[in-house]
């Protein structure tokens, strides 16, 4: 399962640069499958959409830092637990009940994000 930030975040960007995949970003914010990972160009997202790496996308959230769901696989391949939620001063950074995924799932994610 993916992490989502709730609206209690305070804005405080504790958890930005902890992501390893670049998976979060400040509120209102483009992003892009390509930041901080080795993906470019038309690639095929592991349910089938097709999506351009390199454009930017619209933000999740404006208020508030969000989590591209996509881009997440909760630190696995990287840390022992999710780096945003242990950095996190307000505990806002929990498993979201949208995007539930098992370690395997992760795990490809992170080879799809990053390579070998």
């Amino acid at each position: 399962m993916s992490i989502m930030i709730t609206d209690e975040c305070i804005n405080c960007g504790a958890c930005e640069p902890e992501c390893p995949n670049n998976a979060i970003y400040e509120g209102g914010v483009e992003w892009r499958f390509s930041d901080g990972t080795n993906v470019h160009g038309t690639i095929t997202l592991p349910d089938g959409r097709e999506v351009d790496a390199d454009a930017p996308q619209a933000p999740l959230a404006d208020d508030i830092y969000f989590i591209v769901p996509d881009k997440c696989t909760e630190c696995m391949g990287f840390h022992e637990e999710p780096q945003c939620a242990a950095v996190c001063p307000v505990d806002c950074c929990i498993p979201d009940p949208e995007h539930e995924e098992d370690e395997a799932v992760l795990l490809a994610k992170k080879e799809f994000l990053h390579g070998a």
